[in-house]
């Protein structure tokens, strides 16, 4: 009898979820996404000022021979002008790049440092060489001080009330200045004796430990001022950022906005370079480093950033520079050599960061 085949019955059909492409741009932004949240700019701005506070007891109280309180008064005496020095030119780089709407140009520009070696050669050149360590003293930084602020003051004055008058001609006559004022002091310096060249070329040079104790309280209450004038208008500084017209139509005034910051910075600077001497590209290096570290253009984080950075960068480098390396006047060219390449970089990069 023949055996009737029975249907065998169906597997059951399982229905195929699609599956998500896992391609490597997935892949890349899942990583991205388990990152740990970078911390906001105002505890990085945090973070420099431990390092900075670290940096200065290191300096203050490590590897001290002798008298404890004679190397302690001296090393205070170093520390208070670095405070000066680092406060003046980061201040005075990151209100002049804001003004001049470009990253890459720094207040020497402008010629003060060019100012301030013409006026220390004419000096050897006409009295002699002993004439620098016979003028020493608050007076001789006053003058110098405000005679470079005369200079910048007349220069804005002359520019800005003229009819073509326009911050890009105003930068262009700082630079004609600052090489004529150069030119200048290269052709007195040739002509100095081989001495005196030598007792000019010392104070040519930026050096923390030669400044007096004496000029601290008035450099202090210099940057105390300005310091206090510049935060004040730190919010019509981000408005400047959006460009003239915008800042205009927000309610600024502009021009006068200009006139009363460059003159601020010009004080900054003026009263940097004669305390402690030229230092072209040290201000130029904490601004950008500022802005890096901050990831924000708001100058309540930049500006702090700044003056801290250059701080740390002072004392730290003083600090290597003058217990491991023994090198303590070297730290001012280091710092204008790395400085000088950050901005070699960045003028190769067009100014993009």
């Amino acid at each position: 009898m023949p055996v009737s085949e029975q249907p065998t019955p169906a597997e059951p059909q399982t229905a195929t979820v699609p599956q998500a492409p896992t391609d490597e741009r997935g892949r890349g932004r899942s990583r991205r996404r388990l990152r740990p949240a970078a911390p906001p700019p105002g505890a990085r701005v945090a973070i420099v000022g431990v390092l900075v506070v670290v940096a200065a007891v290191c300096y203050l109280l490590l590897f001290i021979r002798g008298s404890f309180q004679f190397a302690f008064d001296r090393r205070l005496t170093t520390l208070g002008t670095m405070v000066v020095v680092a406060f003046a030119h980061a201040v005075a780089t990151v209100v002049f790049q804001t003004v001049t709407s470009n990253r890459i140009l720094t207040p020497s520009i402008m010629g003060f440092d060019s100012l301030y070696v013409m006026m220390q050669t004419a000096m050897v050149f006409v009295f002699g060489g002993s004439a620098l360590a016979r003028t020493d003293g608050l007076p001789k930084l006053v003058v110098q001080t405000v005679l470079m602020v005369l200079f910048a003051v007349l220069l804005y004055r002359w520019l800005f009330a003229g009819r073509f008058a326009n911050l890009h001609l105003l930068l262009l006559v700082g630079v004609v200045l600052g090489l004529a004022f150069g030119s200048l002091s290269s052709f007195l310096q040739r002509l100095l004796s081989p001495t005196d060249y030598d007792m000019l070329s010392v104070r040519l040079f930026g050096r923390m430990s030669n400044s007096d104790g004496s000029y601290l309280p008035l450099a202090f209450t210099v940057c105390l001022v300005v310091g206090a004038v510049v935060w004040h208008r730190r919010h019509r500084l981000d408005t400047l950022l959006l460009g003239r017209d915008t800042a205009v139509g927000l309610g600024v005034d502009h021009k006068r906005e200009l006139t009363v910051l460059l003159v601020l910075v010009a004080v900054l600077v003026a009263f940097a370079t004669a305390l402690a001497g030229p230092m072209t590209f040290f201000g130029f290096l904490v601004a950008t480093l500022a802005y890096q570290l901050t990831g924000t253009h708001e100058h309540r984080f930049v500006l702090p950033m700044a003056f801290l950075l250059g701080l740390f960068t002072l004392v730290a480098g003083q600090f290597l520079m003058q217990h491991v390396f023994y090198a303590a006047g070297f730290l001012t060219v280091i710092i204008e050599f790395v400085g000088g390449i950050v901005f070699l970089v960045l003028l190769l990069r067009k100014g993009t960061l």
